[in-house]
Formats: structure tokens, C-alpha cells, sequence
């Protein structure tokens, strides 16, 4: 079983703009398609894990999710980048749709989804890391016994500055992006070798 790099999307791999309700709302972050590409080229798997309400809540069509992921997985090729897997979680309790109204162990910061990723990916969840701008990420992380990583895009500077102090749960790094988030795990894999 191997280590993995868990991923949130909205704030930590694109622009965090809310809800991504147009494909023209999608705008990858500077420097996030070469620290995938660091980690490619390193073997560890990169899974995108990343709740997805909006969904649920009928702001857009799975069609826009579908087409979110394919301009992603795009931009991420050219710069020589690619993630192992995507998973979503579309529930919320006040979701439109009946079939995503639901109390799910998938949305973070349960770790329902990290589970799925570690079964179907063959993963080591322990000695894997989460990198998200959100407490949730980091929590998720916790409920994993996986290393958190805070990047203060997206959320991540006001999560820091205003909810992170009065958390029972740390990161073990903060990164001012991806790229610095990056360079400590590979860093710190080196160390457990």
C-alpha cells in the first residue's frame, strides 16, 4: 500500500469563487499544475477529494462538474500534471434533489471518501497527506491518522487567522500554496524513508 497527497479543489487547486456555476468560473492556481507534476514524477498518487454542495443545492448540472474536471484534468496536462482519481461528494441535507439529500459519510470532514480512494487505489491512508484551505480538510485528515496541510489560498488565510486558534486539530505545515505544501511533503516522505 502506498502514501498518497489528497487534494481539496476549490481553494486549494483553483480559484476559490464560491460556487464554480460556469466553466468560465474555473481558473487553476499559479504553480498548482507543477507541485502535481513534482508528485507525479515522485510515483505518489494525487486524488482530488472535494465536497460539492452546489450540486446538491441545484446551483449547476453534474453535466458542469463533468466539464469542471475535464478542463482541469486539460490544464494539468499541459503543464506535464495529471490526478490519479476524483471524488465527490454531492450530498447536503437541504439538496434539492431528493437523491442527494442525505446525512452521507462522505462530506468532509467525514473521511467516507478517503476510505472509497484508499480501497480502490490500494492506499495507505496513514501515511498519506490531506492539503485543503479548510478546517474540514484538516479534521478529514485527522479522522484518516493522515497528515493535514494547510494552504492559505482560498479559505486558508482567514481559517488560519480566525478559526484555526481555537481548534483542538492542527496542521502539521502550513504553505503559503500548493508548491510550498509540495516541497514539506516531499521533504518529509524523503525522511520516513
Amino acid at each position: 500500500m502506498k502514501p498518497a497527497v489528497f487534494l481539496d479543489r476549490d481553494g486549494t487547486i483553483n480559484e476559490q469563487m464560491g460556487y464554480i456555476n460556469h466553466i468560465d468560473r474555473f481558473q487553476l492556481l499559479p504553480g498548482v499544475g507543477g507541485a502535481i507534476a513534482r508528485l507525479n514524477k515522485a510515483a505518489v498518487p494525487v486524488v482530488v477529494v472535494t465536497n460539492q454542495s452546489g450540486l446538491a443545492r441545484g446551483y449547476f448540472p453534474e453535466s458542469l462538474l463533468a466539464e469542471v474536471h475535464g478542463k482541469m484534468e486539460r490544464q494539468l496536462a499541459e503543464e506535464g500534471a495529471h490526478v490519479d482519481a476524483i471524488y465527490i461528494c454531492p450530498h447536503h441535507p437541504e439538496a434539492k434533489e431528493e437523491r442527494f439529500r442525505q446525512k452521507c459519510n462522505c462530506r468532509k470532514p467525514k473521511n467516507g471518501l478517503f476510505l472509497d480512494a484508499a480501497r480502490d487505489l490500494n492506499l495507505d491512508l496513514s501515511r498519506s497527506y490531506v492539503v485543503g484551505d479548510r478546517w474540514s480538510d484538516l479534521k478529514a485528515a485527522a479522522k484518516c491518522r493522515a497528515k493535514g496541510i494547510l494552504v492559505l489560498t482560498g479559505y486558508g488565510r482567514g481559517d488560519y487567522d480566525y478559526i484555526g486558534p481555537a481548534q483542538e486539530i492542527q496542521p502539521h505545515f502550513v504553505a503559503e500554496d500548493l508548491a510550498e505544501a509540495v516541497d514539506w511533503i516531499l521533504q518529509d516522505m524523503a525522511k520516513a524513508e
